[in-house]
């Protein structure tokens, strides 16, 4: 009966969520010895963020192209594709069994630049305690020693992880809108080997690799919130499969902003922290992860290095049925807003995107959803207990009709961005606003 109501659950999210906003354990090893204050007025060196994919779950077989995962690995290698936000020379790899239903052991780790497809440059061993082996408690996070390894930001690195005993509820980040590879059952350890042979099934989620540090005088700004954070773009009306012509692009907003942000000679590390289908308050209890406000803590305040965290999420809880209402949604900001005061850090809201013409968040299956939309926002643009506002919902609106996405914005999905809707987000960010933030408490740099 169990497995029925599972099976049941996901297909029924595949159906209602498809086109849905998309939207742990504390890191650990110490932190890098403060040297002299640099231009950010950080202490340098010290870890700072450059990628980060916020987990979402260990049990949904396919991926966002709806291609089928393992549901379990035995004596294989995955090899996982990400992309800094920052270069450095000092780098460390954060491991996620979060969604795991028992302990893991990650046997080998190796990290290189990517070469074509699964190939890769010269791999080089990542160690945790000395060690080059190490088991991930069930539900937590392991994070490997410095690794020597010099790369530009923006340069693709694999990650490449041998499992040599057998696992299950493989913890992964849903939507990757990136390609990443691993190697069939009994394959053995292929982590040291350059070409991609062996490595015969793509992937657009991410299998256990959660963040990537680098040893830099920076600061990270957190991106926080569902797939319009994620960078999800809709392949069709119903939203998934998600579109493949944009996977490896690198063009969500927090990318772009990123490259906004490079360009104005800032020091910061912008770090995505979306989840596809994510909601504030609530969960689906599938690919859309732990709700946004028991999330905060994990994938927001112990980011290292984090200085600011830019929230945009709640759609999906005005456009999924479940009955929430603005006071509630504006009562679950307060609390991240007091959080990160606490936290001793800057946060700004977003204003939430239209979408009423959508299927899915759109007024056709949640018809209060336009209504309580504009009282959120309208709560948004007057609050004054965040640091302040970016108003993605007047950058992103038709002029003519406000309560949809402009044609040249969106997806075909009326949901979600397209890839020139992300860019227009990146835009609208006020950069003086991350420029304001102050070096983060050494607590956050662990």
């Amino acid at each position: 009966m169990r497995t029925r109501k599972i099976a049941a659950g996901i297909v029924a999210a595949a159906l209602t969520m498809a086109a849905t906003v998309l939207v742990g354990a504390l890191p650990s090893s110490a932190e890098a010895s403060p040297g002299p204050s640099d231009a950010s007025g950080c202490p340098s060196p010290r870890w700072v963020a450059a990628w980060a994919a916020s987990p979402t779950d260990g049990k949904v077989p396919f991926d966002a192209s709806l291609g089928l995962l393992p549901n379990q690995l035995n004596n294989q290698t995955i090899r996982m594709v990400i992309t800094p936000h920052l270069g450095g020379s000092s780098i460390r790899v954060h491991l996620s069994n979060r969604f795991g239903s028992a302990p893991v052991t990650f046997t080998h780790v190796t990290i290189a630049p990517q070469g074509e497809g699964a190939a890769i440059g010269s791999p080089v061993t990542a160690t945790f305690g000395g060690a080059r082996s190490v088991i991930a408690p069930k539900g937590q996070d392991v994070v490997s020693d410095p690794v020597a390894l010099t790369f530009q930001a923006f340069t693709p690195l694999s990650v490449s992880i041998y499992l040599a005993g057998s696992t299950t509820s493989v913890t992964k980040h849903w939507n990757a809108n990136a390609t990443s590879y691993y190697a069939g059952a009994g394959s053995g350890d292929l982590t040291a080997q350059t070409s991609g042979s062996g490595f015969s099934h793509t992937t657009l989620s991410w299998l256990y690799v959660d963040g990537v540090d680098v040893i830099a005088g920076a600061r990270s700004v957190v991106a926080f919130g569902d797939s319009i954070t994620d960078g999800f773009v809709g392949g069709s009306i119903g939203s998934i499969p998600a579109d493949k012509s944009v996977a490896d692009k690198n063009g969500r907003y927090p990318d772009e902003l990123q490259r906004r942000v490079t360009a104005a000679g800032l020091p910061i590390s912008v770090v995505n922290a979306g989840i596809g289908s994510n909601q504030l308050l609530g969960s689906l209890g599938l690919m859309d992860g732990p709700s946004g406000v028991s999330r905060f803590q994990s994938d927001a305040l112990s980011i290292p290095a984090v200085a600011g965290i830019l929230v945009l999420e709640g759609i999906n809880d005005l456009g999924l049925g479940n009955k929430v209402t603005p006071q509630q949604l504006e009562s679950g900001y307060t609390q991240l807003v007091e959080k990160s005061h606490a936290a001793g850090l800057k946060v700004w809201l977003g204003t939430i995107t239209p979408a009423s013409n959508a299927l899915v968040d759109g007024t056709a299956t949640a018809p209060n959803s336009e209504k309580y939309r504009q009282e959120v926002n309208t709560w948004i643009r007057g609050q004054r207990l965040a640091d302040g506002v970016v108003d993605f919902d007047a950058a992103l609106r038709d002029p003519a009709q406000p309560s949809r996405l402009l044609a040249a914005y969106a997806s075909p999905d009326k949901l979600h961005p397209s890839l020139a809707g992300y860019q227009k987000m990146a835009q609208t960010v006020p950069l003086d606003l991350l420029a304001a933030t102050d070096c983060t408490p050494a607590a956050a740099t662990q």
